[in-house]
């Protein structure tokens, strides 16, 4: 089964030490593997490790990872009581020298530079690891899921695809036979008809593209990353394609042919999103 490169994954829970940890997957797609990660301040250590976790799972795919950890009890409260005495001191000098009414809040006090502050408790940081690491291998799942449910969409709409361009080679096929046979019969010399057949068959063309659908078939049915190798084998389609429209002479077929294009290009468009 194919894959698509557009999926999305999401996992978190609490920690006791470290509040509320979130794992957040995106991926879009890219002719390789690129992973962004959007991590906390103080976490950055395990970028590397996360980097592997995906790599394990992704072949292709612009992929952005977002974690978040907040609300533990990274911080503790710290105030300055020396500061603060040294603080409510002076504001009482100043009160009795101005003849000042008002007392001292604490309100006032508390919110004077240095009084009040946040200061991180000592947790070992690298005990999230395992936790962390299980949340991103659900995140992953869950990415994997949509990717696989996105890549049997793609897969039903070109395999329709190539029914079709199979459908119009086959007229073509026909009709160029019936074609050549009228044309050929009008003509009085062996060497005319030589020379038209020399510009206007296009025999080969129809049997390298009828190979090509029939291969693009097949590697739909392939699992692993096959994403590029199916968007080669639709540039070669397109390649014949353009050849016989070029070689036509006769109008019918042209328009077939250019239907048969545009279904090549829908295909195309497609398949960019395949891993």
């Amino acid at each position: 089964m194919i894959n698509s490169m557009t999926g999305f994954g999401v996992s978190e829970t609490k920690n006791n030490a470290f509040g509320k940890i979130s794992v957040e997957l995106r991926s879009t797609n890219h002719k390789f593997l690129e992973v962004v990660l959007h991590m906390p301040d103080g976490f950055l250590f395990l970028e590397d490790r996360v980097k592997k976790e995906i790599d394990a799972k992704l072949n292709r795919g612009r992929v952005t990872c977002a974690i978040n950890i907040s609300g533990g009890q990274a911080e503790n409260v710290f105030i300055n009581r020396a500061l603060l005495k040294k603080y409510h001191k002076a504001l009482e000098s100043l009160q009795r020298e101005f003849h000042l009414k008002d007392g001292v809040s604490l309100d006032a006090l508390i919110r004077l530079p240095g009084v009040f502050s946040l200061e991180e408790s000592e947790i070992d940081k690298t005990i999230i690891w395992p936790k962390l690491k299980l949340l991103l291998g659900e995140a992953l799942d869950g990415l994997l899921s949509m990717r696989r449910k996105e890549g049997l969409a793609l897969q039903v709409f070109l395999k329709k695809r190539a029914i079709a361009l199979k459908r119009d080679l086959d007229y073509v096929k026909s009709r160029f036979k019936n074609a050549v046979k009228a044309k050929t019969a009008k003509m009085k010399s062996d060497e005319e008809r030589m020379f038209f057949l020399k510009d206007s068959d296009i025999a080969e063309e129809m049997d390298r593209l009828s190979f090509h659908i029939k291969n693009f078939t097949q590697k739909l049915l392939s699992s692993g990353s096959v994403g590029k190798e199916l968007d080669f084998i639709a540039q070669e389609m397109q390649r014949e394609a353009n050849t016989m429209v070029a070689k036509s002479f006769d109008a019918s077929i042209s328009a077939r042919v250019v239907q048969l294009k545009s279904q090549i290009e829908k295909i195309r468009e497609q398949v960019q999103n395949i891993e």
